[in-house]
């Protein structure tokens, strides 16, 4: 399994996945039309200290994660999706994009991660807390953060120095 740099070349496999996942898997109401930066990565992702992953496993799409950049040392975490699969300790593609990306925000200087995710996603929000995140309330998002219409959960991650 590989983390690598998203890639045009995996734009629709990149659609298919997360849309698939969310509606699907967990009946989650979103569609592609309300997720324009799906079809506009590149652009809305890959500026700043932002970027977009793609975990790949013999060049077949397993995960993604990204990250944008929203000033001041933070950054908001979206499209964090895994293939059924792969998810779970044994095969840990979940992980592997989490320490990327916090391996790069430290590289990065980006000192705090905030996120949004939908209630009924108790496995991820499970997984975020063993990862140092912290859950918050809608309040204490800084105003930069862009929350998702269908976000009700909140986390921080902070690396404790100062921003």
């Amino acid at each position: 399994m590989q983390i690598e740099v998203y890639r045009q070349e995996y734009a629709q496999a990149v659609i298919d996945l997360i849309l698939h996942i969310q509606q699907q898997e967990f009946a989650v109401p979103v569609t592609l039309a309300d997720q324009p930066d799906l079809q506009q990565v590149i652009p809305f992702y890959c500026k700043g200290k932002g970027n977009f992953w793609i975990a790949t496993d013999n060049n077949e799409l397993v995960g993604t994660i990204a990250l944008i950049d929203i000033g001041n040392g933070q950054s908001a975490l979206r499209k964090m999706f895994v293939r059924a699969d792969y998810r779970g300790k044994e095969k840990g593609c979940g992980q592997l994009l989490l320490d990327h990306v916090v391996d790069w925000c430290q590289q990065q200087h980006i000192h705090e991660i905030y996120l949004g995710t939908f209630e009924t996603l108790q496995a991820a929000q499970r997984f975020y807390l063993r990862n140092g995140f912290e859950r918050i309330e809608k309040e204490a998002l800084p105003a930069a953060f862009p929350v998702m219409p269908v976000d009700n959960r909140f986390f921080k991650w902070t690396d404790g120095k100062q921003v």
